[in-house]
């Protein structure tokens, strides 16, 4: 099955790649030449994830050539309970543009300062989008802030996030061990539930 998943993010795409089966051949925007950025003017995850997926989708109406079966779409963000779910679905972009990881692990621990109710949840949702049908799945993880950034591994807001459970943050974990519980696993989990009931 040929997906093409929504993303300019090589990270995303590696991470999801490595949780599919390898029946699932997951294409990244440029395998399909969609050059363009897809602005994220939703205000949920949901809302976004389904934006991302539905511009690639009537793309690909127009591009028959690369034969996808569907397109899929992350929107993840993290949710700190003490900044009231900020910086949600603007967290690629909560230090402002252009997008940099490390500006915004900045201006979180910032925010955070002498906060010691520091819980908070990753969370991913995944829309798919095929000929007939269009769908969201999600998954949630939930943990807390560190107050210092550590670890070398991941993206994002990796080396802040300690996953529940954990005395490491996510950042810390080899690719496997985060993959074994991430927000971004639990989705993909759901999502191989959604597609083995699908027809394409």
């Amino acid at each position: 099955m040929r997906l093409v998943l929504a993303t300019s993010n090589p990270h995303k795409l590696e991470e999801i790649q490595h949780l599919l089966p390898p029946r699932y051949q997951l294409l990244s925007l440029s395998a399909i030449n969609f050059t363009h950025d897809i602005e994220e003017t939703e205000t949920t995850f949901e809302g976004n994830a389904l934006l991302k997926a539905n511009t690639i989708w009537n793309y690909l109406q127009q591009h028959p050539n690369y034969a996808v079966d569907a397109v899929i779409a992350d929107d993840s963000g993290l949710e700190v309970e003490a900044l009231n779910g900020a910086p949600g679905v603007y967290s690629a972009r909560y230090a402002g543009e252009p997008k940099n990881d490390a500006a915004n692990n900045l201006k979180l621990l910032q925010a955070l300062t002498n906060i010691h109710h520091r819980e908070a949840q990753f969370r991913t949702v995944l829309a798919i989008v095929t000929s007939t049908q269009s769908n969201c799945v999600s998954g949630i993880l939930k943990g807390s802030i560190a107050y210092q950034a550590v670890g070398k591994n991941g993206f994002g807001y990796d080396p802040l996030f300690i996953p529940q459970g954990y005395h490491v943050t996510f950042a810390q974990l080899t690719a496997s061990e985060k993959n074994k519980c991430s927000h971004r696993a639990l989705a993909v989990k759901s999502l191989l539930e959604l597609l083995a009931h699908y027809t394409l």
